[in-house]
């Protein structure tokens, strides 16, 4: 007779670091003030587009948190506003174990990656329904945000000249403002 015994821990399975319970739009809006005479004026010149995004977080209960991702944008032909785009998209997570230091990262650079396709989607979608080309947003470096945004003075500085440095290497030579 063969030992058919388990080891007691091999049926527990380990915990994703993240589940997505659900995402959804929390709010949406989507103006064309100028319409129709925008759309002649856009034919003679390409709008300028400045987005704007930010990432916050909430805790709903002990490792369940609602990241919600805004995003604005105002494209404007000249001084009039061809359109304005607001979106703020949300998701409900639930962490896995991950040391206290690492929460605030993963909720504000990992997950608000995984829901940009999600967003730029909705962009797209709603300028081709409002009567405008398609808007396919770049991607976004989340890491970044996340550093100017929570990153310590002393931490932007030593940022700021790893980056002056990195760029004297690749041009030969110190960058203005750069103290090396």
């Amino acid at each position: 007779m063969s030992d058919t015994s388990t080891d007691a821990g091999a049926d527990i399975q380990p915990v994703a670091p993240i589940q997505f319970v659900g995402q959804y739009i929390k709010d949406l809006s989507f103006e064309v003030p100028h319409a129709p005479e925008i759309f002649d004026d856009m034919r003679e010149k390409s709008p300028d587009i400045p987005i704007s995004i930010d990432c916050s977080t909430r805790e709903i209960k002990e490792n369940t948190h609602e990241v919600t991702f805004n995003l604005h944008l105002e494209a404007t032909v000249g001084e009039k506003a061809a359109f304005i785009l607001e979106v703020t998209y949300a998701s409900v997570v639930v962490l896995g174990e991950l040391p206290a230091e690492h929460v605030r990262p993963v909720l504000l650079i990992e997950v608000p990656r995984q829901m940009f396709p999600f967003v730029r989607q909705i962009v797209a979608d709603t300028t081709v329904h409002g009567g405008f080309p398609p808007l396919m947003l770049q991607l976004v470096d989340f890491m970044d945000l996340y550093r100017r945004k929570y990153a310590t003075e002393e931490e932007k500085n030593a940022s700021a000249n790893k980056e002056a440095i990195a760029m004297a290497k690749m041009t030969g030579g110190p960058v203005a403002g750069q103290n090396l």
